[in-house]
């Protein structure tokens, strides 16, 4: 299955996934780990073990303070 997704502030790309493809899945094919970012579709996080469902993403990276 292809996916656009739009990693914000970096840019989009099309990914080829798996049919049974995950959320977390996503995560590591743009090159970020599943605690260092959030997937939204139609605005709304998702979970990260939810199978993908949507044809459009959004990567949104969590800010780390200290």
């Amino acid at each position: 299955m292809d996916v656009t997704c739009e990693v914000v502030g970096e840019g989009t790309e099309t990914l080829a996934l798996d049919d049974d493809a995950t959320y977390a899945d996503v995560c590591r094919a743009v090159g970020y780990s599943p605690h260092e970012v959030t997937v939204l579709v139609d605005g709304s996080p998702v979970p990260e073990d939810a199978p993908v469902e949507a044809s459009d993403l959004k990567v949104l990276r969590l800010i780390k303070g200290g």
